[in-house]
């Protein structure tokens, strides 16, 4: 596969506007992955992963807390399969699967309003539970909580609607989340650096991100609070993962599905999943878990196609993808490190924007070329 140097000029501008965003100190340092159909067209890394307690260089193998790529990557990937297994359908309410979810106004929300966020569940809600109870805490008092719009009214995201989807998933399934979408997902796509709660060294170190309340470094331990309160493994947050596991993630749906032999999803999931599916006439446009155009696309950029999605994670993580080209940008940082204070909106749409622009270029050009030499062909013959 192509490295860095292969790449087409074009895209060593991205080189420019990492360096910036790491001299200014929005981020220490990042990974980024272009790749188009089953090749790499740029792969680097840049800066540091760490800089406290010691700096540390940042490598292509570095993997990272996803934050909230999680819910994509793990979450609606989960539901899905279980559509596809017959064993959920998209318009089935949450209270079929899990009854004591229906109450309070939330008995008809469907898996689809909240795989789009649709569902009228509030966004967020702090819990101080520690221990083996946390995690079913947190799961009651969703159960138990007011809607904070009419389902399907409004897009209000909602982490809370991903830790719900993930309970159906270990009810449904019999399993919990990490277990179902390793033996499903992850393993099938051999994905082995991606996982909830990554025990201790591994092939690839972690970025860590800011300190905990013991005053040392999360590393490998996931930032987000609820998560961490749930043990780790939720919905919403907890997965860790490196470019080169996300790039199998990113052919897979590319490709309607499979990936060198292994299927993970029907292709009319796939379809589904990243075209819009949130109610008609609203501004926010979601697909099954993914973003299309909402107030968070920013990290498109100004070049890819309207068909194009994508989703990005507290932590300084994103992923577009674009089937008109085949193509999917990667970008990984720990913007939270060292001390909370990075800024990655600027960057993400920056580089987009260089890809989108890039390959849609060669694309038209390709296509130009291809026109010519036919109308050639034509004229030869005649």
């Amino acid at each position: 596969m192509a490295g860095p140097r292969d790449s087409p000029s074009p895209l060593a501008r991205i080189d420019g506007v990492v360096h910036r965003a790491i001299d200014d100190g929005r981020i220490p340092g990042a990974v980024v992955l272009v790749g188009q159909g089953n090749h790499i067209l740029f792969e680097k890394a840049y800066g540091h992963r760490c800089l406290e307690p010691r700096p540390e260089p940042m490598t292509l193998g570095t993997r990272f807390d996803l934050a909230s790529l999680t819910k994509v990557v793990a979450t609606a990937t989960g539901v899905l399969i279980l559509v596809q297994d017959g064993k959920v359908r998209l318009d089935d309410p949450v209270s079929k699967h899990l009854p004591d979810f229906g109450r309070r106004g939330k008995e008809t929300i469907t898996v689809r309003q909240v795989l789009t966020h649709y569902s009228g569940l509030a966004p967020y809600f702090r819990l101080e539970a520690k221990g083996s109870e946390a995690a079913s805490a947190v799961i009651d008092k969703i159960y138990h909580s007011d809607l904070s719009a009419t389902p399907g009214s409004r897009f209000i995201y909602s982490d809370l609607g991903f830790i719900l989807l993930s309970k159906l998933i270990e009810v449904v399934s019999g399993e919990p989340l990490d277990r179902f979408v390793q033996a499903r997902v992850f393993s099938p796509l051999k994905m082995a650096e991606t996982g909830f709660s990554p025990p201790p060294g591994g092939r690839h170190p972690i970025a860590p991100t800011e300190k905990g309340v013991d005053g040392s470094f999360l590393q490998g331990q996931v930032h987000d609070p609820l998560a961490s309160t749930m043990g780790g493994v939720a919905g919403h947050a907890g997965l860790f993962s490196n470019a080169r596991d996300l790039s199998r993630y990113c052919r897979m749906l590319l490709n309607e599905g499979s990936l060198e032999g292994a299927r993970v999803l029907q292709s009319r999931l796939v379809r589904q999943m990243v075209s819009p599916q949130s109610p008609p006439g609203k501004p926010d446009i979601r697909g099954l878990g993914w973003d299309i155009q909402s107030r968070y696309s920013s990290a498109r950029g100004a070049h890819f196609s309207p068909r194009s999605f994508g989703h990005t994670g507290f932590t300084g993580t994103s992923l577009w993808l674009d089937p008109d080209i085949q193509a999917y940008l990667i970008v990984l940082t720990s913007r939270l490190h060292p001390d909370g204070t990075g800024d990655v909106r600027a960057l993400r749409k920056e580089i987009a924007t260089i890809v989108g622009e890039t390959l849609s270029h060669a694309r038209a050009h390709g296509a130009e070329s291809q026109d010519a030499a036919s109308r050639d062909g034509h004229s030869t013959s005649r």
